[in-house]
C-alpha cells in the first residue's frame, strides 16, 4: 500500500501543496511537482520546497532512491516568468529578486547532486529552460516517448546560462551549444541519443519504470551507492591522473567498510547479502 504525505509547501492554506510525496515501495520516495496549472514553473516557493525536500529525503534512512515526477502535461516550464516580470516594478527593477531567485535555483540543483540518494527524473511531458536543467541535474531520467526538451531562453532575449551548466555536463558540447543557441525542441528519441535521458518509453510506463529502477537501486547497499554517487561527480571535475588517484583511494576506503566485506563474502558464498549501511 502506498504511504502518501503532503509537504507543507503552500502559499496559503486554501491552495494545493506545491509538492506531493509518496512512498510506493520500500526504500523508494516519489516527489511530484504539483503546479500543473502553472506548467510546474519553478517559482521561488517551488525552489525552496524542492531544496527542503531533497535535504529531508537525503537524511531519511528509510529512503534509498528518489523519483522526481510532475503532475499535468508539462514536467516543468522552468523559471516562473510571471513572477520574474512582476518584480520589474521593484525600486531596483528586480535586480535583488533576480539575484536571489537564480542563487536559490542553483542551490537547489546542487542539492540534488549533493543528495546521497540517487534521483531519477520521471518526465511525462515537456521540460524547458530550468525544467530541462532539472532533468539534466537528476542522476538518471526516464521520459515518455512523446516528451520534448529545450533551452529556449535565446528566443526571448534571456540566454539559458544556468541550464547550460547541467546541460553541458550531460551532453556533448556541440549538441549542448545547438540546443542553447537555437532554442529548438528536442524529441525524446534525440534526448536519449544526446545522453540527456536514459530511455524513452510509452507515457503510461514512465512512472512505473522509474519506480522499478529506483527499487533496483534501493536493493543495493545504501552506503556503497552514496559513496559511488559522491565519487562520480567529484572525479568528473578532475584531471585524469588526479581522478584516478582519488578513485583509487575511494575504492580502498570502500573496501574497508562492513558492507563491502559482506557483499564480497555473500558473492563468494553464493548467498544474498545483508546490508548494514556501514
Amino acid at each position: 500500500m502506498s504511504e502518501r504525505t503532503m509537504t507543507a509547501a503552500k502559499a496559503t492554506s486554501a491552495e494545493e501543496p506545491l509538492l506531493n510525496l509518496e512512498r510506493p515501495r520500500p526504500g523508494v520516495a516519489v516527489l511530484t511537482l504539483n503546479r500543473p496549472a502553472a506548467r510546474n514553473a519553478l517559482s521561488v516557493a517551488m525552489l525552496d520546497a524542492l531544496h527542503k525536500a531533497f535535504a529531508a529525503l537525503g537524511a531519511d534512512t528509510t529512503v534509498a532512491a528518489i523519483v522526481l515526477a510532475a503532475n499535468g502535461p508539462v514536467f516543468s516550464s522552468g523559471h516562473d516568468l510571471k513572477e520574474l516580470t512582476a518584480h520589474r516594478a521593484d525600486a531596483d527593477k528586480g535586480l535583488a529578486f533576480y539575484s536571489e531567485a537564480m542563487t536559490r535555483c542553483s542551490a537547489m540543483m546542487q542539492a540534488i547532486v549533493a543528495c546521497p540518494k540517487p534521483v531519477i527524473a520521471a518526465v511525462q511531458g515537456t521540460a524547458t529552460a530550468a525544467g530541462c536543467q532539472l532533468v539534466a541535474t537528476c542522476d538518471l531520467a526516464i521520459a515518455a516517448d512523446s516528451a520534448q526538451f529545450c533551452t529556449p531562453g535565446v528566443n526571448i532575449g534571456l540566454f539559458c546560462s544556468t541550464p547550460m551548466v547541467a546541460l553541458s555536463r550531460n551532453v556533448g558540447r556541440k549538441r549542448a551549444m545547438e540546443m542553447l543557441l537555437t532554442g529548438d525542441m528536442l524529441s525524446a528519441a534525440d534526448a536519449v541519443e544526446y545522453g540527456l535521458i536514459n530511455r524513452a518509453v510509452p507515457a503510461a510506463e514512465v512512472l512505473p519504470q522509474a519506480i522499478a529502477l529506483a527499487e533496483t537501486i534501493a536493493a543495493k547497499s545504501p552506503l556503497t551507492v552514496a559513496i559511488g554517487k559522491r565519487a562520480f561527480y567529484a572525479q568528473a571535475e578532475m584531471p585524469l591522473s588526479e581522478a584516478y588517484a582519488y578513485a583509487a583511494q575511494v575504492m580502498v576506503d570502500n573496501m574497508m567498510t562492513r558492507d563491502a566485506e559482506e557483499g564480497i563474502g555473500a558473492f563468494l558464498g553464493k548467498r544474498p547479502p545483508e546490508w548494514k549501511g556501514r
